[in-house]
């Protein structure tokens, strides 16, 4: 008797070994692949709070006034493909409820566009492109891919410096639970601006190019800890101006201690880190676990069939008959 495979056995051998070969693919090779910030974003962040404002009509601050501060990110594909890096053009405006519905962003009480060029893997900023400002630290806008419970130093385009955002514990967003970072900044100087002398205390100088000082109340990012999406954001900035070489300030420009994602934008954000979070979580997790499981399977199953096989008898061969032989 003899045994030979069944073309069952061997195609679920196969596809077992096919299996087993697939799941460390796509945890090893497909995942870190699949995890990169996107070049074709267009989103839109819009935060909301109270504060002093200065009023350039009245020529003084103005308290307790509604502030909204509206953040579009749009991502330039061409010039992304052309670099390999991930190209976002980005526009901050500030707004009270007297400038909120102009129809060009330019007439906001204040307007701030940029370009954040970053390494599309490790969100690391990557200076080329046109990059403007000349952007540092680990993160901005979003933080790197898996997230840990650790600082980082954020950029904080205000104050044209890193900011050591420090790790405070989980927090729910809508449901949703992030990492949460917190952290102040101290008051420094930001740059100059020419303005009436009388407006920083020195009424005998018609025009001074007077100091402006930025510090903020408290930032809080909760970050979606797979993608490291901020679905939460909260600022409290305060802009001031000071006579040159002065010590103390002499008008406010902004101050709010708190300005912080609406509602809706707090949903958007969620949704969106959900779904990326699903996706990173079938193809790094899902998919190689069942490949694997399967593959284990189909392949004991396969070989198990291939090695006892299925028992045939021996075919009779041909018996080779002697020649007489002849003898004279």
């Amino acid at each position: 008797m003899r045994r030979t495979a069944s073309s069952l056995s061997l195609i679920l051998l196969g596809l077992g070994t096919f299996l087993l070969v697939l799941a460390p693919m796509l945890a090893w090779y497909v995942t870190p692949r699949a995890a990169v910030n996107p070049i074709d974003i267009d989103t839109t962040a819009v935060y909301k709070g109270t504060g002093s404002v200065f009023d350039t009509d009245k020529i003084e601050t103005v308290p307790d006034q509604r502030i909204t501060v509206t953040q579009r990110v749009r991502g330039d594909v061409a010039a992304s493909e052309r670099s390999g890096d991930a190209v976002w053009d980005v526009i901050t405006t500030v707004d009270t409820d007297k400038s909120l519905p102009a129809a060009d962003p330019h007439d906001a009480l204040d307007y701030t566009p940029h370009r954040w060029v970053m390494d599309r893997r490790t969100t690391r900023p990557v200076h080329c492109c046109g990059e403007k400002p000349y952007i540092e630290g680990e993160a901005y806008l979003k933080f790197p891919f898996d997230v840990q419970k650790r600082s980082y130093q954020w950029w904080d385009n205000t104050g044209g410096t890193t900011v050591t955002m420090r790790y405070d514990g989980t927090e729910k967003i809508q449901g949703y639970t992030g990492y949460r970072f917190t952290a102040t900044v101290a008051p420094r100087k930001v740059g100059t601006r020419l303005v009436p002398g009388s407006l920083v205390d020195e009424p005998n100088r018609p025009q001074v190019l007077a100091e402006e000082w930025y510090s903020n109340h408290g930032f809080e990012l909760v970050v979606d800890q797979r993608t490291g999406r901020v679905i939460y954001a909260q600022t409290g900035p305060r802009r001031t101006l000071r006579a040159p070489g002065g010590d103390k300030d002499a008008a406010v420009l902004l101050d709010s201690e708190k300005i912080a994602f609406t509602t809706a934008t707090q949903k958007e954000a969620v949704r969106q880190a959900r779904e990326d979070t699903d996706r990173l979580r079938l193809v790094g997790t899902t998919l190689p676990i069942g490949a694997a499981v399967a593959g284990f399977a189909l392949a004991v199953v396969g070989g198990v069939l291939v090695a006892r096989g299925r028992k045939r008898p021996e075919e009779p061969g041909t018996v080779e008959m002697p020649q007489p032989s002849l003898t004279m």
